[in-house]
């Protein structure tokens, strides 16, 4: 029997379970056996696989996270890795292998198939900075959390006179920012991709007051940065892929509104529960077709590729052009969110 492979790396999100459950449902009606590989590129170094087969899949639609469990693991950082890694791909004897991730998780598998192996990827980050796709799944999810909690920060903003800054994720790009801010009609919203001005994110919060609004919502993204200045980090260690660990900026920004304004100050930061909990309806299905897509491409050999969203077509981009730069945020969707600012 014909064998593929699946292995889901880098952070969890909603709709990494909807992939996975296409890829086997369509791989077995097409006569393959699917080797699930465990901790992402981890379960390839250690040579922890599962069978996965229709049992192993019912009722995972529904269900956040990934079965298959993942790490941020990059087998190219050690030499002994990635032969180790090798070895093990040829003896699983698989046709192909579909790796599901982001920027991070989907670099490695180019770098596997300029290696000569057959790989093919699927796109997912929240923080949807991932190229030559319109969307990522895990992004709606993510917005939507963040959305219904700027909706319930609004009432005791309101209800205490306060300014409420939240926190949430988004290391280079501030699509997470922008489009839950909108959704949750934020007075100021900060990302990474423009340098933050205190003194105009202050003046906007004096005039709101200055016409009878005593509270307001602030949004950043904590990959945000301060003119001049350099990203907020809890500490300095590295991960395998050479990023530092964010998290502060939320508070930074509060102590310099409360100082510069005099306003009472709060923040919320909302980590690692943009990413848990059951996916929407449009990841869960956007999740599916990538699956069908991935397999799609394995069934014509069409290897290197990434399955992709652009319209309302699923089509196949090179892995290459993929992972080659991040996408960042359109600025005149920006500028069109600064309407509303304050």
């Amino acid at each position: 029997m014909k064998k593929v492979g699946i292995l889901t790396g880098g952070g969890d999100c909603p709709g990494l379970n909807p992939v996975i459950r296409a890829v086997v449902r369509y791989a077995v009606q097409e006569g393959y056996q699917v080797v699930g590989i465990k901790n992402g590129w981890k379960g390839l170094i250690e040579n922890d696989t599962v069978e996965l087969n229709l049992q192993s899949v019912s009722g995972i639609l529904p269900k956040g996270g990934t079965i298959l469990c993942t790490s941020r693991t990059n087998l190219y950082k050690k030499e002994a890795d990635a032969k180790k890694a090798k070895e093990n791909l040829k003896k699983m004897g698989l046709e192909a292998l579909i790796a599901v991730g982001g920027e991070d998780t989907l670099g490695v598998a180019n770098k596997l198939y300029k290696d000569g192996f057959n790989v093919v990827g699927a796109p997912k980050t929240i923080d949807n900075d991932l190229n030559c796709t319109d969307v990522t799944f895990g992004f709606d999810t993510a917005i939507n959390i963040v959305t219904e909690a700027i909706d319930r920060l609004h009432t005791t903003a309101e209800s205490h006179n306060r300014v409420m800054v939240v926190e949430v994720m988004g290391r280079h790009a501030g699509w997470i920012a922008l489009e839950s801010g909108l959704a949750g009609g934020a007075d100021v919203i900060l990302i990474p991709e423009v340098p933050v001005d205190m003194e105009e994110v202050c003046d906007i919060i004096k005039k709101r007051h200055s016409r009878g609004k005593n509270f307001s919502i602030v949004v950043v993204a904590e990959g945000a940065q301060f003119k001049k200045g350099t990203m907020v980090t809890q500490e300095e260690k590295l991960d395998a892929f050479g990023h530092v660990r964010l998290g502060g900026m939320g508070q930074r920004v509060a102590e310099e509104i409360e100082k510069k304004t005099g306003y009472e100050t709060r923040v919320t930061v909302l980590g690692h529960i943009q990413r848990g909990g059951t996916p929407t309806a449009f990841d869960r299905v956007l999740g599916t077709r990538f699956g069908i897509k991935a397999m799609e491409l394995v069934l014509k050999k069409d290897y290197g590729k990434m399955a992709s969203i652009q319209g309302n077509k699923i089509i196949a981009v090179p892995l290459d052009a993929a992972v080659s730069e991040l996408k960042t945020v359109d600025m005149e969707f920006y500028n069109l969110a600064k309407i509303f600012f304050g």
